[in-house]
């Protein structure tokens, strides 16, 4: 990608995410995700209403008054988003791939915690790590992260989530917010998941394709998986096949929704050309 189409698709992602966040995310971002507990603050003077557990004593007895302890909520969180660089996600039908999608909601996800003062956090993967960028805070950082998403051009195509997960598990010990993005094409994840989200707050998010859900009609055809390139012909005349393809994405998704809800994890499922704000907006303000 030439470097001027790069500076100006780098330009229209951060304008379209940041209006996005300012607009709908500030306040429903920060009500979905708690700091990491409550820090002292002051004392004051008590008042009726105040909680009689945090009164503090010694301040009380040494002013011959009572006084109580103010805390607040220690904001800073540390946010990652991992993003799934595979080839299965250069597919769409809906006016856009599913990489682009994924691009779009890893932006505004980067921006609403750069408005929080959050930390952030980056990482690619296909069956490996392809890039990782450590979690900083500021302007500066958002758009070198989305700079990455716009021009990363993988090594490698298939999918292994459990290498990214481990990953992340090793680089960070304290609890941190998880955005994992992918149209989950892989299997054998369960653990890995279910590891990582004890120890952090991990939300799935994934994309998937009109493509994915039915095939249409087009006679035959031969399909490729883009990961392996394995080809081989298929008769979408046939109402059977049509009917066996569709049932074989129901189970995926199905079989997604189990493995999160057992691993204790959050998932959202979003389709290319559907309204991916309304869903994270709605997603944020039922976590509230």
């Amino acid at each position: 990608m030439e470097a001027a189409e790069l500076l100006k698709k780098v330009r229209e992602l951060e304008i379209k995410s940041k209006r996005l966040t300012n607009r709908l995310f500030t306040g429903e971002y920060h009500s979905a995700f708690k700091g990491r507990g409550m820090a002292f603050k002051e004392v004051k003077e008590y008042s009726a209403g105040d909680d009689i557990r945090f009164i503090d004593w010694n301040v009380s007895a040494r002013m011959n008054d009572t006084f109580t302890k103010v805390f607040e909520e220690e904001r800073e969180l540390e946010v990652f988003i991992l993003v799934d660089a595979s080839a299965s996600n250069l597919m769409g039908t809906q006016q856009q791939f599913k990489k682009d999608l994924i691009t779009e909601m890893a932006a505004v996800l980067a921006f609403s915690a750069l408005n929080n003062n959050d930390k952030t956090g980056l990482l690619f993967f296909t069956d490996r790590v392809e890039k990782f960028i450590p979690s900083k805070k500021g302007r500066q950082h958002a758009l070198f992260m989305v700079r990455e998403l716009v021009s990363l051009q993988p090594m490698h195509k298939q999918t292994n989530i459990v290498k990214a997960l481990q990953y992340l598990n090793n680089i960070t010990r304290h609890k941190s917010i998880v955005f994992l993005l992918s149209d989950f094409a892989d299997e054998g994840y369960e653990e890995a998941l279910r590891i990582a989200a004890r120890r952090h707050d991990v939300i799935g998010v994934q994309v998937y394709d009109a493509l994915d859900v039915a095939l249409p009609n087009m006679g035959l055809v031969v399909v490729e998986d883009p990961e392996t390139g394995e080809q081989l012909w298929l008769d979408t005349a046939s109402k059977a096949v049509r009917q066996q393809y569709a049932a074989q994405f129901s189970k995926i998704q199905h079989d997604v929704k189990k493995v999160f809800k057992t691993a204790g994890a959050d998932l959202l499922q979003i389709a290319t050309g559907q309204d991916y704000v309304k869903i994270l907006q709605q997603f944020f303000i039922q976590r509230a």
